[in-house]
């Protein structure tokens, strides 16, 4: 079940971490509460969600791109983003991502991600330094190994790094709806505190076994390509929202299809990715307001794609 934080409260945790200041939007706002999953192994609740930067952040040393970049960042976090995705695959993402954070200053609130990307499973180790070091970082929250590329050297010691303290927590990805099969037996018999896949409302596959068993083995999953790579905003055009959209807090198409990824009770967090500061506010609405029910997620698939 999502976990709803009452505003008070959460500017109450802010407000400890030095954070309010920082916080307009939730200052300004009305009681609003904020929805958070709990990941499985721990009980640590993150908001559902989080930021992607496959192509967002590949932005190299542009100073204008870096600077919209850093707006949008900051709007993440001051509307109460915490999950920030990369990987060594997404060209200059974890520099820019270390850039501006640094500008920032918001590390109290990062819940910073990114992945192993190499063949050589004698390399995890110095994969995780490298990006330690283009983070800015002491320490990674989650450590997950890309597309399952040498998952199994890299797990090992992975396991190991997380044993001594050097990572909180570990996972594998797949993206596109690959592998599944893979990644089925690897959830069954590893000790993975994370998942990341491809789920959305037309990309519905991880329905049918690995969320089931996300929630059997108390795996948290992270939904990647939430919008279909856009195509599912090509589906609907200048379609109007639902009229009942409006009940759980929906004001966006942006909206509609991140709650309907987040309310599935398997799901933690989703993370699109964005250059734009005004669809970064649409995206971040979906924290806020409550989730679809079991009916209501019917109708929502029926009205994207027909059943």
């Amino acid at each position: 079940m999502p976990l709803l934080i009452p505003r008070r409260r959460f500017l109450a945790g802010l407000a400890a971490t030095g954070l309010a200041a920082r916080w307009p939007h939730a200052l300004a706002g009305r009681d609003e509460a904020a929805i958070t999953r709990a990941i499985p192994s721990t009980g640590e609740a993150l908001p559902v969600i989080g930021m992607g930067t496959w192509r967002t952040f590949n932005v190299g040393t542009d100073p204008e791109l870096l600077d919209q970049r850093e707006q949008v960042l900051e709007l993440f976090f001051q509307r109460g983003g915490r999950v920030v995705d990369a990987s060594p695959m997404y060209g200059s993402a974890e520099k820019v991502v270390g850039e501006l954070i640094k500008r920032l200053g918001h590390r109290e609130a990062l819940f910073a991600a990114t992945k192993v990307w190499t063949r050589d499973e004698s390399d995890t180790r110095e994969a995780v330094a490298r990006s330690e070091a283009l983070w800015g970082v002491a320490r990674f929250d989650l450590m997950q190994i890309h597309n399952l590329l040498g998952w199994e050297g890299h797990l090992e010691t992975l396991k190991e790094m997380k044993s001594e303290g050097q990572l909180r927590y570990i996972g594998v990805t797949t993206s596109h709806g690959r592998r599944h099969d893979e990644l089925e037996q690897i959830m069954t018999r590893e000790p993975l505190d994370f998942v990341q896949l491809t789920y959305n409302i037309a990309d519905r596959e991880a329905e049918k076994r690995l969320l089931p068993l996300a929630r059997e083995r108390g795996i948290a999953v992270i939904a990647n390509r939430p919008f279909q790579g856009g195509q599912l905003f090509d589906r609907v055009g200048s379609q109007p929202l639902p009229a009942w959209a409006g009940e759980v807090g929906i004001d966006s198409w942006a909206g509609f299809f991140l709650k309907f990824i987040v309310s599935h009770p398997a799901m933690t967090c989703a993370i699109p990715a964005t250059t734009q500061v005004a669809h970064l506010r649409e995206n971040m609405g979906a924290l806020y307001g409550r989730l679809p029910d079991e009916a209501q997620r019917r109708r929502m698939i029926d009205i994207i794609t027909g059943g």
